[in-house]
């Protein structure tokens, strides 16, 4: 046989497969199921938007591939099973194979032989991860790290960072305990030029003054006893990036003398050393206190105030920006999910009422940690009431737990809809399947709620 027949065999026994081709090549997630609700196909963007290979997909339960919020009570594919009606552009979202919450919109179909047999369904997805992050950043969402706000006070300061970080000056940033100090500076530092250089923290209430000093400047062979070998302090490690002094306001007036002498001839001298050393880093400070009332005390250094001070920063505490507990939970949640490896979809109306009541004297802090405990006691699912700590539910007065709960409850009801309403250009209907409920049920809601 020739080559060119050879050639011409191979073809012939191997046409090409169009419609496989057209599947691989589209942007949208594509899989099929059989009757048994086992998966038959999976295109090359399923894989890419859920992190699960074709290989691990194939011939399971698409509930078990297909992690969706509506998996459970809601399902898009037996819905079309059932009735036979298409399904288009459904909202809902997945847990990926890491753990993150995506956001897509789903479409289904029927699957039929030639001879009108049911086979089977189809269903395509959309990834919305950066619908939704525009639409969040339309609403008013501003994030650095792990602080998310719409709050105008916050949105200041976000729109402060980058015009700080092109500069070197210091900063001090006041705050409440738990408001998120040091991630700011951190933000700040990470769109600075020093970026690629240390961003070195040293919490300088934590020590006592003789330790802090030489955790700073470091020390010499024989300065002190146990001193056996060199010591590089803080100062030294963090050259070429930013040296971040938490809790500034507790060092003794003793300490601000050298640190004041560090920062107005940038150099300095290790414990037991007699040369001096060069320093090329920026001071972002934090401090609790009020400095201010420090001063007039005499407890704190005027002039080194004034060093630390070129630009200061007020974090607001979370009891004055309530609006953002929501994002924070989303947030907290999210990221929990994808490093515990869980699928919490959330948390119920009756906890995030509970949530918006407290006064958070620990802050974003705080709210972080009552997350992370709720998240021990669940793998998946809505966080509930039941999931916080039992010392933290003894705390709530009686009138929390009941009256406040309720009205809070309605102002977060509220919130959802009007949000649903403003994403679906106040198409009642649409926001409605938004929301996944039936449209008689939001308009029930909108007239309880007082929503025009």
């Amino acid at each position: 046989m020739t080559k060119r027949a050879k050639k011409d065999t191979l073809i012939e026994h191997k046409p090409v497969d169009s419609t496989g081709i057209i599947l691989e090549s589209i942007s949208d997630g594509v899989f099929t199921v059989d009757d048994q609700w086992r998966i038959t196909s999976f295109n090359r963007a399923a894989e890419e938007i859920t992190g699960i290979t074709r290989e691990e997909a194939f011939g399971r339960q698409c509930s078990e591939v297909f992690r969706a919020s509506m998996c459970e009570v809601d399902c898009a594919l037996k819905q079309t099973m059932n009735t036979g009606k298409p399904i288009i552009n459904k909202s809902t979202f997945i847990i990926s194979s890491d753990g993150r919450r995506i956001p897509i919109s789903v479409s289904t179909a029927i699957l039929r032989n030639a001879s009108g047999e049911i086979l089977g369904a189809a269903e395509t997805f959309r990834d919305l991860s950066l619908v939704e992050e525009l639409r969040k950043e339309l609403k008013g969402r501003f994030q650095a790290g792990d602080l998310v706000s719409r709050s105008p006070a916050m949105h200041k300061i976000f729109n402060l960072i980058p015009m700080l970080a092109a500069s070197d000056s210091n900063v001090l940033i006041q705050g409440e305990t738990g408001t998120g100090k040091e991630v700011i500076a951190r933000a700040i530092h990470n769109q600075s030029s020093r970026k690629n250089k240390p961003f070195i923290a040293v919490n300088c209430g934590a020590l006592p003054d003789t330790l802090l000093e030489s955790e700073l400047f470091g020390y010499k062979k024989g300065a002190f006893t146990g001193a056996s070998k060199d010591k590089p302090g803080r100062f030294q490690i963090a050259e070429g990036g930013t040296l971040f002094l938490d809790e500034i306001g507790e060092i003794t007036p003793a300490l601000q003398i050298r640190l004041l002498r560090v920062l107005q001839e940038r150099v300095f001298e290790p414990l037991g050393g007699i040369q001096q050393i060069k320093t090329n880093i920026r001071i972002i400070a934090a401090t609790h206190q009020d400095l201010d009332e420090q001063i007039e005390t005499g407890a704190f250094r005027q002039d080194l105030y004034y060093r630390i001070k070129v630009v200061k920063i007020n974090l607001p505490p979370l009891r004055s920006r309530k609006e953002d507990i929501p994002l924070l939970i989303e947030h907290f949640i999210s990221r929990f999910n994808r490093l515990q490896n869980k699928s919490i979809s959330g948390v119920s109306p009756a906890l995030l009422s509970l949530l918006m009541a407290h006064e958070y004297p620990g802050n974003i802090r705080e709210l972080e940690n009552l997350i992370e405990h709720a998240f021990i006691l669940i793998a998946k699912g809505l966080l509930d009431t039941c999931h916080l700590p039992e010392e933290f539910m003894t705390r709530i007065p009686e009138i929390i737990s009941q009256k406040d709960i309720k009205l809070t409850m309605k102002t977060v009801e509220s919130q959802v809809i009007l949000e649903a309403l403003n994403r679906n250009q106040n198409n009642r209907a649409a926001a409605a399947r938004d929301l996944g409920i039936h449209k008689s049920t939001l308009f029930r809601k909108m007239k309880a709620l007082g929503i025009q």
